[in-house]
């Protein structure tokens, strides 16, 4: 009885803020065409993805939604991940413009009791315009938010991580521009 009171209480704090299409309006307002394509990284890709983000990919598979202008011309992709916070999921989308740049980030779904101040757009804007040339670490380049410094901590890793990911599919020709 009081297991199931405490999954009650620990999912009772569970907020959806944004659907992936709302999240992918937001990163590339200037897109009129989305193309979801299933990727998948080799054992190489793999590594290459653990050397530049200094965290492992976690995942050889992933969902890649391009986005493109009403010409047809590429502006970016849009990758939706999960990490886990405390112990919840928190579910984010990144947009890597066709540069390598970070349009942003958006929290669609945050599960934990504490910390969803990572949601403050001042807080998510720290990441816009960053690429694997910065660190893209908290601390050093992305401040952290006393009272969600795990949320803080386990967001930036997996945002490195989606742009380390981007780049190496964009090095294997794997990110379509046509």
């Amino acid at each position: 009885m009081l297991i199931a009171g405490s999954l009650a209480s620990a999912s009772a704090f569970a907020v959806d803020y944004l659907t992936a299409e709302q999240a992918r309006k937001l990163l590339f307002p200037a897109a009129a065409q989305w193309q979801e394509r299933a990727v998948t990284l080799g054992a190489e890709q793999l590594q290459a993805v653990a050397r530049s983000a200094g965290v492992p990919a976690r995942s050889a598979a992933w969902t890649v939604t391009h986005a493109r202008d009403e010409a047809g011309k590429y502006l970016g992709s849009v990758v939706v991940d999960q990490v886990v916070g405390k112990f919840e999921l928190i579910t984010y989308a990144v947009g890597v413009n066709a540069a390598g740049a970070i349009t942003g980030i958006e929290i669609l779904s945050y599960r934990e009791s504490h910390g969803s101040e990572i949601r403050l757009p001042a807080w998510r804007r720290q990441f816009a315009g960053k690429s694997l040339a910065q660190p893209i670490r908290v601390g050093e380049d992305i401040a952290v938010i006393s009272g969600a410094t795990l949320s803080c901590n386990h967001v930036t890793d997996g945002v490195r991580r989606i742009v380390a990911v981007l780049s190496v599919l964009r090095e294997g020709g794997q990110l379509a521009a046509s």
